[in-house]
């Protein structure tokens, strides 16, 4: 038996004892029950993360872990593992699978292009409006388009614009239960999104749904499957125009940043700059790259110099930004002051610091972004090493929790 197959033969043992199916053990540390299924099959490593969650899970003494660890080895040493692609983030079944009898009435190209405004009308709200008071119309429209392709009828090419506007709407809805807190629905969305993206053959929106699970894999503690999952977005849409190809480059930087992998995650910034002035005598950019521009990428930059502990980088930036930043995006203003407040704190600035961070709480008072008060609770969690600093003494005294 193949190393491989003994990982899946120790782990399904432990589940056996316990009376576990492989669906609930993925539900206790929030990994993709495919995902899971594919490491036990041997067909993929398992990351430290999952092995390190397995273990606490079933209890196996260091067994999986060990395991885990001598696998990766064996695969760097002997050059065969092969990268990561976008098939092996798709879900098992066919969510999207038509009726065997279709009642609904025929739909035409007028129909899907009115659904397509929709779908950028709420990317557009989510500028705006954030999380929990967007998610219910979100999933009600995720909801219509999925019931109106299994249940209409319509020639093939329509049927090909409705999947990707169904992806384009799991991408949005994605984010937004995401932004919500609520990740495990999150992923289940991305995936439903992803099988529709690949139906339709078109890689660039599948790429922007698997980077858009990457970037929350990252952010949850799974930061060796981010840097898997990005890398294989992007990779895989090639063909990917430029401000396309700038965003899932961005998301490669952000995901090795996570993961502490400085110089890959360099290398992609520059290639994202790269990306972005490229040759614009490209396919057309898809609608959904609206918001891509130099100066977002120069907000990603500061973001990964932050993670990376370089203020002397990070902060210039960031003031910059924000100074030119739309003050109507609550939100984003929110999120980028954090990075700030984090790298003033690492360039010794502990006054600046708290009063950013101040701002933070400030601004992500309304609560219905989980992603503004996780960044407030880092920021603050930053700052308690300055105890003693008045300000920073005052602030933590407003914020018991911290």
């Amino acid at each position: 038996m193949t190393e491989g197959g003994e990982f899946g033969r120790i782990a399904r043992a432990a589940l056996n004892d316990r009376g576990m199916s492989i669906r609930a053990a993925a539900r206790a540390p929030n990994f993709d029950h495919a995902y899971l299924s594919r490491v036990f099959a041997g067909k993929q490593l398992p990351s430290p993360q999952l092995a390190e969650a397995l273990d606490r899970l079933l209890a196996t003494g260091g067994a999986l872990v060990d395991l885990a660890d001598q696998l990766a080895e064996a695969a760097t040493l002997s050059g065969l593992a092969p990268p990561a692609s976008l098939s092996d983030f798709l879900p098992e079944e066919d969510p999207l699978a038509p009726l065997a009898s279709r009642a609904g009435r025929r739909i035409d190209m007028e129909d899907v292009r009115e659904r397509a405004q929709r779908v950028h009308a709420l990317r557009l709200a989510d500028d705006v409006v954030y999380g929990r008071d967007l998610i219910g119309p979100a999933l009600r429209e995720l909801r219509k388009a999925v019931r109106i392709y299994r249940e209409s009828t319509h020639t093939d090419d329509v049927g090909r614009e409705l999947l990707r506007t169904i992806g384009e709407l799991a991408q949005i809805c994605g984010w937004i239960s995401a932004d919500a807190g609520q990740h495990s629905e999150a992923e289940q969305i991305y995936r439903l999104g992803l099988s529709a993206a690949d139906t339709a053959g078109d890689s660039t929106l599948a790429g922007n749904l698997l980077g858009s699970l990457a970037y929350m894999a990252s952010n949850t503690g799974r930061e060796q499957e981010g840097v898997e999952m990005a890398t294989a977005a992007s990779e895989g849409a090639p063909e990917a125009p430029p401000r396309a190809r700038a965003l899932f480059l961005d998301r490669v930087a952000w995901t090795h940043a996570k993961a502490g992998q400085a110089q890959p995650a360099m290398r992609a910034l520059a290639e994202a700059h790269e990306a972005i002035t490229s040759d614009h005598n490209r396919p057309e950019e898809p609608t959904w790259t609206y918001w891509v521009s130099p100066a977002e990428l120069e907000v990603m930059d500061s973001r990964v110099f932050t993670e990376l502990h370089r203020p002397l980088r990070a902060v210039p930036l960031l003031r910059r930004v924000l100074g030119q930043y739309d003050a109507t995006h609550t939100r984003e203003l929110a999120l980028y002051l954090s990075w700030l407040a984090v790298a003033l704190a690492d360039a010794n600035e502990p006054e600046e610091a708290a009063a950013t961070t101040e701002r933070v709480i400030s601004l992500s008072s309304a609560g219905a972004s989980e992603r503004t008060a996780d960044r407030a609770r880092v920021a603050l969690r930053r700052i308690t090493e300055f105890r003693g600093v008045p300000e920073v003494d005052r602030l933590l005294a407003q914020c018991p929790a911290a």
